[in-house]
Parts: C-alpha cells; sequence; structure tokens
C-alpha cells in the first residue's frame, strides 16, 4: 500500500452531539467560538494541504427551524430513554436564538469548498444505532434525509462516523445500499468498546491512554476490515482539548507526536478524532496544539513520504482507484 498517512475525521454537530447532556443557555457562548473556529481549522487544513473527513450531522444542513420541521422523516427512531431524540429536543427549543446552535449551512458550504475536505454524514439526526428502541426501518430513514441534505449542497456521500461510536455492524448493509462506501469505528481496545454502556474503569482508562502507553495505536491498511463492501477504519487517538495542565498537556502532545512518528516510519495509518466544539473552551491554544501537529505531520510527510488522507481517500486506495 505504500507510505502511511495520517487520516483526520471530525465528527461535526454543535449542539445536536450534545442536548442530552448540558443545558444549551449555559453553552452559547462554547457553540459561538466553534462557529468562528471552522473557518480557521480549514485555513490550517490548506495551509498543511490536510485531507479530512467532517462527519456531519445533517440537521445542521438546515437553514432554520421552518425547514428542519419540512424536513421530519417519516419514520424516526422510538429510543426507549426518550431523552436521546433530537426530534423531541428541536421541538422544545424553537426558538430564533437557538438556530445558530443548531443549523450551520454556510459552513457546511465552506467545508465543501475547501480543497481536499470530505463531506460525510454523522447521520441525519446524530442518530444512536445501538440503543434500545431504535430499529433498522428508523435508521433508514434517518440515512435516506441525510443523503437527500447533502445531494442539495451536490454531494454524494461517501463515509458514515456512527454518533456517540455506536457502531452497528447490522447496519452496514444498509450503509452499503445507501452508498456509503466507508465507516469509522473505536479502536480495538477493550475500554473502547460497548461506550454506550461506559463503565467508570473505562471512562478512567481511556483517560489515561491519553497520555501514558504503548504506540500501538497505528496500523496497516491490511488491517482494515471490509464487509459488505464497506472498509471499516479504526480511530486510533482522540485529539483531547487543551487543559491548561502544563504536564498533561505536553504529556498528551508528546504521544500524538511520538504516534504519528512510528506511523510514518512503518508506513501505517494513524486516524486522529475529534469535534469541532472540543475546542470551544481556549480556542487559541488549541488551534496552536492543532498547527504544532499539522507541522509535524509535514515534517514527517517530507521524511518519510507520510501521505495526508480522508476516509474517502483510505477507502480509494483499498479499492485500487
Amino acid at each position: 500500500m505504500g507510505n502511511g498517512a495520517l487520516v483526520i475525521s471530525l465528527d461535526f454537530e454543535l449542539l445536536w452531539g450534545v442536548f442530552d447532556k448540558v443545558e444549551w443557555r449555559d453553552r452559547i457562548k462554547y457553540f459561538q467560538n466553534t462557529r468562528s473556529l471552522i473557518p480557521e481549522i480549514l485555513r490550517l487544513f490548506e495551509d498543511y494541504n490536510i485531507h479530512c473527513t467532517w462527519a456531519t450531522v445533517g440537521m445542521l444542513c438546515n437553514e432554520n427551524w421552518e425547514e428542519w420541521n419540512e424536513n421530519i422523516p417519516d419514520y424516526l427512531p422510538e429510543y426507549f430513554n426518550k431523552n436521546l431524540s433530537a426530534y423531541t429536543f428541536g421541538k422544545s427549543i424553537q426558538e430564533k436564538e437557538t438556530e445558530d446552535l443548531c443549523f450551520a449551512p454556510k459552513l457546511v458550504k465552506q467545508i465543501i469548498e475547501t480543497a481536499n475536505q470530505e463531506l460525510a454524514t454523522h447521520t441525519y439526526s446524530h442518530y444512536y444505532c445501538r440503543e434500545d428502541g431504535q430499529n433498522a426501518d428508523s435508521f433508514s430513514a434517518d440515512m435516506n434525509t441525510a443523503i437527500k441534505m447533502a445531494r442539495n449542497f451536490g454531494v454524494d456521500l461517501d463515509s458514515l462516523v456512527f454518533p456517540r461510536n455506536q457502531l452497528n455492524t447490522n447496519y452496514l448493509k444498509i450503509c452499503s445500499d445507501f452508498g456509503i462506501k466507508s465507516v469509522r469505528s473505536n479502536p480495538e481496545t477493550w475500554y473502547w468498546k460497548d461506550t454506550e454502556n461506559d463503565s467508570l474503569q473505562q471512562k478512567i482508562f481511556r483517560t489515561g491512554d491519553a497520555y501514558l502507553g504503548k504506540k500501538d495505536k497505528p496500523y496497516k491498511f491490511s488491517d482494515i476490515d471490509c464487509k459488505f463492501q464497506v472498509s471499516v477504519q479504526p480511530a486510533s487517538r482522540l485529539l483531547r482539548p487543551y487543559t491548561g495542565k502544563p504536564l498533561l498537556d505536553k504529556l498528551k502532545m508528546k504521544r500524538i507526536i511520538d504516534e504519528i512518528t512510528y506511523a510514518a516510519r512503518n508506513a501505517k495509518v494513524y486516524h486522529l478524532w475529534w469535534h469541532p466544539h472540543n475546542f470551544g473552551n481556549n480556542p487559541r491554544k488549541n488551534l496552536q496544539d492543532l498547527e504544532l501537529i499539522l507541522k509535524h505531520f509535514l515534517d514527517c510527510k517530507n521524511k518519510y513520504g507520510f501521505q495526508s488522507l480522508s476516509m474517502k481517500g483510505i477507502n480509494n486506495i483499498l479499492k485500487g482507484v
């Protein structure tokens, strides 16, 4: 497969990704920062010639609440936990001031118009594929709407990231039927499995892994599994945001830099991911950390021929396109 590759995928969701976990009135500034950061991240990616997959919640493509209401699918997930429904939540906050928290068609357009950026899907409604109460029919209805929204922007979707990393292998055939050719999976480590039933021990080990441990997160191209003509691409590392704790921030950055170097030297894939809103606090520091990572990527590109690839780009290599 030639040289190794850095893959970056971003879960672009704004409020739709956390509405069941936070009080939206407390996060207005946070998401305002997120919106202003997107163009800056895109500029950095242009400057360093970075290919990136933007797994975007389809609801962000709506202009306003009127359009959102028009695009509600006929068949909705009936989660046993009603707090997980984006539709129940959306119907409860339809005020003018919430539109910037829930819709971003101009930013979606800017992503599409920026070189080497792949618009992918994070499902239409931030759909939870392993929660009790949902089923294949409601997932299909969700995907159909996500496909329709992307086509309104002139994009045929190739890649998908399952919200909350709830990969459901039973749905890969449905994904394939909708033209999805690649999905992201969790790292092959016990504390990343069954994240919908997270234990305290899993959370502790995931946090610790961000700072210490083996450089075992890069993987070979041949390690990528394909089911129903869909490449299942493991994530390697979540880029955690700046904490303001010098030792932890230094260890986090050293870990990522070392893993990128290891991947580049050994012709492996290193898949880095985060949510743009993770940069919502301390935006300047987070952008500085990102640029340090991109500078190191450029060094590895020059020394080892390390590539920058989107999820679609990885799939093209696997398929010999």
